[in-house]
């Protein structure tokens, strides 16, 4: 059971200075009380996953079997095929400050390692010592500056690899690695700091085959096998993704309660972020979009910088990311004043019945197309009675008349990455929604001046521009239907008043 904060800080609480508080980001509004209460637990029903793998043991990570089970998977999927995954570097920001470490999706998923510079060997025609990581050692002198590290020994106890060199030996050791290997499954492109020694490794295995009579026979993108995997959640992970859901649910709550006239954006972008970071999270997933009135007509306005004003509504599109990575995606729009004026409960509705027929299209054998459509057509058909289109709705859908009010997709695929790996076509036939996928849906309206409007469609009375509305919940397609993960995030419209 969560909690959250119901009100305002006390007066006593302001006066403290903020380093002196847990609650010091409540010094930033006026003094009044401050109380705490169950939040309602979401859905936990039961899901039946393609696969499962080992049960997560610690609430803040994975277990390694986990982890071990899915290399398996994916060595199994490779063939005959060597992989090179290579983890992310550490990313300057500015002079010589880096942006804090995160780390590559798909190496995390394959190891659980959560360093950078590292590089995993997945060598299916090496069944004795599949599993392979180059990392950089341990070092006292590096390690008071930065860290600990794991080093080879580690990577080998604690990360189930079967061998372990130091990072700095990758060049002189990969051709043997891969010797023997069909292929070389390597993401061209993207690791310029690898790239040049797969490539190398490669080509002396071409120069050499005429005389051994052996080579990898092509390079190959990873990313269909990776990500095929990945599209399609198990047990563990759609636990992860719930807590996800769960820590972003609650900061909206606590967001909606804080709310008010005169604040400015990023002090409720505040509240938000602390409440991830107070529940163990390692922060917002994405930059946190706090958008009020007009604003929330920019699609990922993230300035953040303006002042919340009677009459508004407030967009607020922020989900946390765990300490494993997995991420919530939230976003819920309500009147600053908690009262909504006659055009914005009129599109609020709307955007509302759009999103929960949407959401009810979602279950094994539809698609995310499926999805998209149900709420296209809900839209147009009520911005027709309310008079902001005009014409037959199958007409307006076919041109895209639309578009200047509703300009983007319905959802994305969710999971280590908000907008996570996985297809969504293959060649002409979408892909089908199967239990394990987890996608986001999201319709929503903007009415604003920053389109033009389609010819032939009504010009835009003033009274409904400014409001911009969106709703999305993060929804797992389950076997007899679906759950939507961040249901405890409330969105009727008497919900969002107060």
């Amino acid at each position: 059971m969560g909690w959250v904060m119901v009100g305002e800080v006390t007066a006593t609480s302001v006066a403290q200075p903020p380093y002196l508080t847990g609650c010091a980001i409540f010094s930033l509004f006026p003094p009044a009380l401050l109380t705490l209460r169950p939040m309602a637990p979401s859905h936990s029903n039961s899901i039946d996953a393609p696969w499962r793998e080992a049960s997560c043991l610690d609430a803040s990570c994975l277990d390694a079997k986990v982890f071990a089970q899915r290399r398996q998977r994916f060595l199994e999927a490779l063939g005959g095929v060597a992989a090179v995954i290579p983890a992310a570097p550490l990313v300057t920001h500015h002079a010589d400050v880096e942006h804090a470490f995160r780390q590559n999706s798909d190496f995390w998923y394959l190891t659980g390692f959560d360093e950078p510079g590292a590089v995993a060997l997945l060598l299916p025609h090496r069944p004795d010592s599949p599993f392979v990581l180059f990392v950089e050692p341990r070092d006292p002198s590096a390690e008071v500056w930065n860290g600990f590290r794991w080093g080879c020994e580690g990577a080998v106890n604690q990360f189930g690899a079967d061998l372990a060199h130091p990072r700095s030996e990758l060049a002189e050791r990969l051709a043997a690695y891969l010797e023997g290997s069909e292929g070389i499954a390597f993401r061209v492109g993207r690791h310029p700091q690898v790239e040049p020694l797969v490539l190398a490794a490669w080509g002396r295995q071409l120069d050499r085959a005429p005389r051994s009579g052996r080579a990898a026979l092509g390079l190959v993108a990873p990313c269909p096998l990776l990500h095929g995997l990945r599209l399609r959640k198990s047990e563990a992970e759609l636990e992860r993704l719930r807590e996800a859901a769960r820590i972003s649910a609650e900061a909206h709550e606590l967001a909606r309660r804080v709310a008010r006239p005169g604040l400015r954006e990023r002090q409720v972008q505040a509240v938000i972020e602390q409440h991830f970071l107070e529940q163990g999270a390692r922060g917002p997933a994405y930059g946190s979009i706090v958008a009020g009135g007009d604003h929330a007509c920019v699609l990922h306005y993230t300035a953040n910088d303006g002042e919340l004003r009677d009459g508004d509504l407030l967009l607020i599109d922020a989900g946390c990311s765990l300490s494993d990575y997995y991420n919530g995606d939230i976003t819920r729009t309500f009147p600053v004043n908690g009262r909504f004026r006659g055009e914005q409960r009129a599109l609020y509705d709307l955007v509302l019945a759009a999103q929960e027929a949407a959401v009810a299209v979602v279950g094994p054998g539809a698609t995310a197309e499926g999805v998209h459509d149900m709420a296209v057509r809900v839209l147009v058909e009520g911005l027709v009675e309310l008079g902001l289109l005009r014409g037959s709705v199958d007409g307006i859908i076919e041109q895209g008349a639309f578009r200047h009010l509703y300009m983007h997709r319905t959802g994305h695929w969710l999971g280590l990455d908000v907008h996570d790996v996985g297809a969504y076509r293959l060649g002409e036939h979408p892909v089908t929604l199967e239990p394990g996928m987890v996608l986001t849906v999201e319709p929503g309206l903007y009415v604003s001046d920053r389109l033009a409007v389609p010819e032939g469609q009504p010009a835009i009375d003033d009274r409904w521009k400014g409001i911009g509305i969106r709703i999305e919940d993060d929804v797992a397609v389950t076997e007899r239907g679906h759950e939507v993960l961040s249901a405890a995030a409330l969105k009727s419209a008497a919900a969002m008043e107060h």
